[in-house]
């Protein structure tokens, strides 16, 4: 039940009788008339900006529009009182009664309530980390993990198909290195002393283990090949060993994929490649031709080469400059294949593609896009989200690096530390294009400063109540069933009917967060809801008679229990679409 949609529906049905009546001319565009929470809630419940985006087009002025639709929306089911405010926007202030409804199917749907709350048609590809297997993850790629895992679900409960995509860069420069780097661990495994490691391979102690494990399966056997042979053996074990340590750190934060897609099948075939035949498929279109590319501004970079070369005609599709596919030894750009993996997921049937990349991806916002409209047309939608920078902090000063990792605190020491459900509710109480600081000793802190503590002591304080409920009241039955059933007219006191208020805008954070792509409106919400009980709750310590239990009454307890049922409800649904548990008791 949404109430917004609901009231909607109904601002539309009145338009349409107006225009019926002749009050208003045919033919008017009603898409960018919106009904949503006014900015102060002492303006009443709902709030509609018809009049103001409807009078000009009706040829009136934005004060009489609205009066006239006020005069209409008052004799409306359940409104209780319509005004115009400022310029022409509406407010409108709803009876007890449509809360009590709302609370109601709450109950009637239990977790599902807010599900499918946005109107989607088309599956959705969502892709994050896709972190280089070259070591263990930061803390830049959990808020990334973190964010793009939350989006997929908060996209999924909201109705939309997703599929969750890791995208693995196998290929290239970088997993030599790492080769290399493994080659050396392997002869330290066999007794060599191999003393510092050299600039330009990677120094971390997390590549003993892999090089322990090459000398167990080969023994000496590799020492004898040259690095021609040995490197592309080397290279497979020590990928497959990064990829295992980053899933198993996935888990450990609770992110999850549908899909880890490698980047070299996508270099896989002798001259018939999915690169080539993309390349080929663009070049056909009109995409891909030979020319060259004008010097950058500026200095020149030492690698810019004055040549010909292929290139994607990226400019004609919103791109600033047309990008190389080829590199001048004859190997493709990482360019190339970006191009050739969004090709394989149109080829998949996607057509909403989401990337979640890191602060430094700035630069691909518009490059992927292009691609998009190339591979695509306007059929298909890229969506681009950066995660901005984390900056961790320990009693606010900055926390030193990891011994393991060798250059950076890894993102299981910090999941070791501070728990899954702080890391991951922290990451997304912040926009994700926000940097973020976050402080190890602040997010385990039982206040109410510590965002999650302060919502999930809110779900434990409703199953605390429904244990004290069924210790002073045996007989009472509290399935959410029954409590679908108590007399909830008798839920009057402005508080409870405040917390009633806010229980009823979750399907609309929901809808709105999905349609947005912010999760974080998600972990706003569940504080702000939080707040709410935590206050209520407050109020029966003084005030007996406020109190949920109440052994006299039992049916203002049956419905005072209805309300924290829907509290209780909400919050758990919130929390699992943020992957963060929803606790019974806080220890």
């Amino acid at each position: 039940m949404n109430i917004f949609d609901i009231y909607q529906h109904r601002l539309i049905a009145v338009i349409e009788k107006l225009v019926t009546e002749g009050k208003l001319p045919e033919g008017l565009d009603l898409s960018r008339v919106v009904v949503e929470p006014p900015r102060d809630p002492a303006h009443g419940d709902l709030a509609t900006n018809a009049a103001m985006v409807l009078a000009k087009p009706a040829g009136t002025n934005p004060r009489a529009l609205a009066q006239l639709l006020v005069a209409a929306l008052a004799q409306e089911k359940g409104v209780e009182s319509a005004a115009t405010a400022g310029p022409g926007f509406i407010n409108l202030r709803l009876r007890h009664e449509v809360f009590h409804e709302v609370l109601g199917a709450v109950l009637g749907a239990g977790a599902d309530f807010g599900r499918g709350a946005a109107k989607a048609d088309r599956p959705v590809n969502v892709e994050y980390v896709s972190a280089n297997p070259t070591g263990p993850m930061h803390v830049g790629h959990g808020r990334g993990a973190v964010f793009g895992d939350a989006l997929a679900s908060l996209l999924a409960f909201a109705g939309h198909a997703v599929t969750r995509e890791y995208y693995i860069n196998d290929a290239g420069a970088q997993v030599d290195v790492l080769a290399r780097s493994v080659f050396l661990r392997y002869r330290e495994a066999l007794g060599e002393a191999i003393g510092g490691i050299p600039e330009g391979l990677y120094p971390g102690d997390y590549l003993v283990p892999v090089g322990e494990r090459l000398a167990g399966e080969y023994g000496r056997a590799l020492l004898d090949k040259p690095e021609a042979e040995w490197l592309p053996q080397v290279r497979d074990v020590a990928i497959d060993a990064m990829m295992d340590m980053i899933r198993d750190d996935l888990a450990a934060l609770g992110v999850r994929h549908d899909v880890f897609f490698s980047e070299r099948t996508l270099h896989a075939g002798n001259g018939d490649s999915a690169i080539s035949s993309t390349i080929h498929a663009l070049q056909e279109r009109g995409f891909v031709y030979t020319g060259r590319l004008p010097p950058p501004k500026g200095q020149l970079p030492e690698d810019w080469e004055d040549r010909e070369q292929l290139l994607f005609r990226a400019t004609d599709v919103g791109d600033d400059i047309d990008r190389p596919l080829v590199k001048s030894d004859g190997s493709y750009t990482y360019f190339a294949a970006d191009v050739a993996y969004l090709r394989d997921k149109y080829v998949r049937g996607f057509r909403d593609l989401i990337y979640v990349l890191g602060a430094d991806h700035g630069g691909y916002v518009k490059r992927l896009q292009a691609v998009g409209r190339a591979v695509g047309g306007d059929d298909v939608k890229v969506i681009v989200l950066l995660a901005q920078l984390v900056k961790l902090l320990r009693e606010g000063e900055p926390v030193k690096m990891s011994k393991r990792a060798g250059s950076f605190v890894t993102l299981r020491e910090v999941i070791d530390e501070v728990g899954r459900d702080a890391v991951r509710f922290m990451m997304l109480y912040r926009k994700n294009d926000a940097p973020l600081d976050f402080d190890l000793a602040k997010v385990v802190e039982q206040s109410k400063d510590n965002p999650v503590f302060y919502v999930q002591y809110a779900h434990a304080r409703c199953a605390s109540i429904f244990r004290q409920a069924r210790e002073t009241l045996p007989d009472l039955d509290t399935s959410r069933e029954k409590l679908g059933e108590a007399h909830l007219a008798v839920l009057a006191d402005e508080a409870e009917i405040n917390i009633l208020k806010l229980v009823s805008q979750y399907p609309r954070v929901i809808e709105a967060g999905a349609s947005n792509h912010e999760p974080h409106r998600v972990a706003f919400y569940l504080y702000e809801l939080a707040a709410a009980f935590h206050g209520l709750w407050n109020r029966g310590k003084d005030a007996p008679q406020l109190r949920f239990v109440n052994q006299t009454d039992r049916q203002l307890t049956a419905a005072r229990l209805a309300l924290v049922e829907a509290v209780r409800s909400v919050l758990a649904s919130g929390l699992a679409v943020l992957g963060v548990a929803a606790p019974d008791e806080m220890r």
